[in-house]
């Protein structure tokens, strides 16, 4: 039987239109003559979805019982036994209800395809299990629904249902997506335009390497190793060397000469990961590539080229950009065709760009190295045992020498070379070896006790032993080397990862880096300090130590501890005495001191700077607000009382119950203005006392209604009853409702009334108030909470414009936020979000 066929249907958010695009697909097929079915569909009360479906054979669902609670769920046996060609299955992702077939409706409809029933489905971009843990740090929301990568790469066919994010808030706006009292909540939360877009992005990244992989699968499948230039890929080989960012950037010219070019930089590295490289070069070049819009990639293998080669091929790279050999003529014509060359032999049909760059064939031929690696103390000792053992064991051997015993001789003479070797290195292997080979043609060879050898072929094995002896001795050498390469490879990671992310880890970044300095280098003590101020410490720094400017006035003092200073005073800049290597990872521990010292003056500049100016700016309103807004309830009070207490003229009772009024009126308007300014400038100074604790807010929203004396043809409560308690000071969270809900009360049209509805969203509690007055410009929304500043005309009982800017930080000084929002259809909304009693408090509350 031939499997059925599988169609997915991509969409970023709910509401793109997907179940939309499977039905008219579904019609189409039917058109063509076709046997469809509607297997299961979700219309979610969406009326043009729900057209599609008529005309349509629907497959009646099963009825599921669980809990008391019946259920409606795919009917895989009725559809199974309808065979059509092909079933129309909403909602790929979706969990069966328990006792069902399945524990997925993936695996619904992976029967139906064994079954050789051809399937169109549809699945969102959150529901893919590899993507689950993006797009919850993305909208928040945690998605239990989930189908595995492997099964949805499967398909036969993936279609992306493509709308543009503000395209879809305007269908949620309109009703088209879901019920109108889901609407606001909706656009607050999941459906914010940022959390679209990325959305957005994700499905197509997510597509993009979906059709990548398709696309190396048929070329596997047809044998195709030649790449298809359907977009430039360029792969940059990094050495870790300077020439990295030179490469890097002819690469990035050249990837940018094409749309949609890709950058890929790889630094290849021995298996034994002790290629001669520089940490902190190679770390600044990954930095670069991820600058310059690349991605950094290393692979493991030992043969550079080959390495190379191959991971350009399985990335379908089209140019391959190495760097010239840095080698000189003279290690050129000793080691034969360098990197490049071999690169390009196997190359293929991908290019190889050769760039050119400052290091390239620089400098001459490095003698090698003689010193070893071992410690003094083991050389030492290896001379010493070479002294002792070698006259033991010729004592040994002679008195019992016989005269077929010269093999066995020669080979315990080899065991000397070997141990010694092991224990100290190349030099006293090679002076074993010597004066063993001395021995053994003095006392052992004929003629004895000469130094003169009869035969030819004693030469040879004597000389064969020699450079058996030099071999053994270098390869324990060699392994000792890369021994100690291994750990300080490892303790440089260590401490450039350590570097690397600490200027960003708060106040104790510069304890942590010279702590970690001075472990690294093994020094007695490390201190940073400007002038005479000690800014941090590690140790003990005898006076007269060592010390590296890191800026002008700030510099590391480094002492090693036994040992002495130099003679030189106190004030003189000395680097200390360390090898090139400690030097480069110094270099880099002294750029991240002073990134950390930039860092932490910008920060206190930036703390002190901000007061000063929200001061001068609150000084600046008072003094605006004291010399226009005050005056007319002050002048009104004044005018009122001075005519009650005229004798010249005659009040009737009317006209002094008015006066009265408008004194009452405006003393209570300074009186609620002097307020205001009171709270103004002590959130201004940061003292607004604020007492936290869990809250009911129903039992706010009332007490603020009864205040502003509004009844229910004015505000129409939408609460939610099964609303947790938030962290809220209640007297605050009074006045913020109260300060809103008095503006949208004055922006609401006679005879509509305004909206207070409760909702939570994951740890966070929203209250909202709605109302469908004139609404304000998105220019102008940021001036909502400007203090002083007003929208529309004023009257005697117009504030100073206070209301909006002390709710939003009355919100904030409870750990919450206050912002606006369109309300679909014209109008203002209001939204005032809270933390739930018992939730973690956010990274910014954390902080305060």
């Amino acid at each position: 039987m031939t499997r059925g066929r599988l169609r997915v249907l991509l969409g970023a958010a709910p509401g793109v239109g997907k179940t939309y695009a499977m039905l008219e697909a579904g019609r189409d097929l039917r058109a063509d003559g076709r046997d469809v079915v509607v297997a299961v569909v979700e219309t979610h009360g969406r009326a043009a979805t729900a057209a599609l479906v008529e005309g349509l054979e629907v497959v009646p669902r099963a009825r599921v019982e669980h809990r008391g609670v019946a259920l409606t769920e795919l009917d895989l046996a009725a559809v199974l036994a309808r065979r059509p060609e092909v079933a129309l299955v909403d909602e790929y992702a979706h969990t069966n209800a328990p006792g069902s077939r399945h524990d997925k409706r993936w695996q619904d409809v992976a029967e139906l395809l064994d079954a050789g029933i051809d399937v169109l489905t549809t699945v969102n971009i959150q529901h893919i299990a590899s993507l689950n843990d993006v797009v919850r740090t993305i909208t928040g929301v945690p998605q239990r629904e989930t189908v595995p990568d492997a099964v949805l790469r499967s398909a036969d066919q993936i279609e992306l249902v493509d709308l543009a994010p503000q395209s879809l808030r305007d269908r949620l706006a309109e009703g088209n997506v879901y019920p109108a009292e889901r609407v606001d909540a909706a656009l607050s939360n999941y459906f914010r335009l940022g959390n679209l877009t990325a959305l957005r992005e994700l499905a197509l990244l997510w597509l993009a390497d979906e059709v990548d992989s398709a696309l190396r699968s048929y070329r596997a499948e047809h044998a195709i190793e030649a790449p298809w230039e359907a977009r430039e890929r360029v792969v940059v080989a990094l050495t870790g060397g300077p020439e990295g960012e030179t490469l890097l950037r002819r690469g990035a010219r050249i990837a940018a000469r094409s749309a949609g070019g890709e950058l890929l930089a790889v630094h290849v590295s021995a298996q034994t990961g002790l290629r001669d490289t520089d940490p902190g070069a190679l770390a600044a070049q990954t930095a670069l590539a991820e600058q310059l819009g690349g991605t950094y990639h290393q692979v493991v293998g030992e043969d550079v080229p080959t390495a190379l080669v191959e991971f350009a091929r399985g990335q379908d790279a089209t140019q391959l950009v190495i760097g010239l050999s840095r080698r000189g003529w003279l290690k050129a014509a000793l080691t034969g065709p360098g990197i490049g060359a071999t690169v390009i032999r196997h190359a293929g049909p991908i290019d190889v760009h050769i760039v050119n760059h400052a290091a390239a064939a620089g400098g001459r031929l490095p003698l090698p190295r003689v010193s070893g690696a071992l410690t003094v103390r083991r050389r030492l000792l290896g001379f010493a045992l070479c002294v002792v053992l070698g006259p033991l064991l010729t004592w040994w051997l002679v008195a019992a020498r016989t005269p077929d015993s010269l093999a066995s001789d020669v080979l315990a003479y080899q065991l000397l070379v070997v141990v010694i070797a092991l224990v100290g290195g190349l030099w006293p292997a090679l002076l074993t070896a010597l004066l063993s080979g001395l021995t053994l043609n003095y006392l052992f060879v004929a003629p004895t006790h000469t130094v003169t050898v009869s035969e030819p072929v004693h030469a040879l094995a004597l000389a064969l032993y020699v450079v058996n002896g030099a071999l053994v001795a270098a390869v324990v050498d060699l392994a000792a080397r890369r021994t100690r390469a291994a750990h300080r490879a490892r303790a440089e990671s260590e401490l450039l990862a350590t570097v690397a992310g600490g200027v960003l880890r708060g106040q104790d970044t510069l304890g942590a880096l010279i702590e970690r300095a001075r472990e690294a280098f093994g020094l007695a003590g490390v201190r940073l300090r400007s002038g005479d101020e000690v800014l941090a410490e590690s140790g003990t720094v005898r006076p007269g130590s060592p010390h590296v400017p890191v800026d002008e006035q700030t510099v590391l003092d480094l002492d090693r501890g036994a040992r002495q200073p130099r003679d030189a005073g106190p004030d003189a800049t000395r680097v200390p005495e360390v090898d090139g290597a400690d030097n480069r990872l110094l270099g880099v521990v002294v750029a991240q001191v002073a990134a950390a010292l930039d860092h932490q003056r910008l920060s206190r500049t930036a703390d002190a700077i901000g007061p000063l100016r929200e001061t001068d700016q609150v000084r600046s309103a008072l003094l605006s607000a004291v010399s226009h807004d005050l005056r007319r309830p002050l002048t009104a009070a004044t005018t009122a009382v001075g005519s009650l207490r005229s004798r010249d003229v005659d009040l009737s009772p009317a006209d002094r119950d008015e006066l009265l009024a408008t004194a009452d009126e405006s003393l209570a308007t300074l009186t609620g203005l002097v307020t205001d300014l009171l709270d103004v400038s002590r959130l201004q100074a940061g003292v607004l006392g604020v007492s936290v604790r869990p809250t009911d807010v129903d039992e706010v929203i009332l007490p603020a209604l009864d205040e502003l004396g509004a009844g229910p043809d004015e505000v129409r409560l939408e609460l939610d009853p099964a609303l947790p308690p938030v962290q809220a000071d209640p007297a605050l969270l009074r006045r913020v409702i109260v300060n809103v809900l008095a503006n949208a009360l004055h922006a609401s049209p006679p005879g509509v009334p305004v909206r207070v509805r409760t909702s939570a969203f994951a740890d966070r509690v929203e209250v909202r108030v709605v109302d469908h007055g004139p609404g304000v410009p998105a220019d102008r929304l940021a001036d909502l909470f400007v203090p002083f500043q007003r929208l529309g005309d004023t009257d005697n009982a117009t504030g100073l414009g206070l209301g909006l800017a002390l709710s939003r930080g009355f919100a904030e000084g409870m750990g919450g936020t206050l912002g606006p929002e369109d309300t679909p259809g014209g109008g203002l909304t209001m939204v005032i979000a809270l933390r739930q009693a018992g939730a973690a408090p956010g990274p910014r509350e954390s902080a305060e």
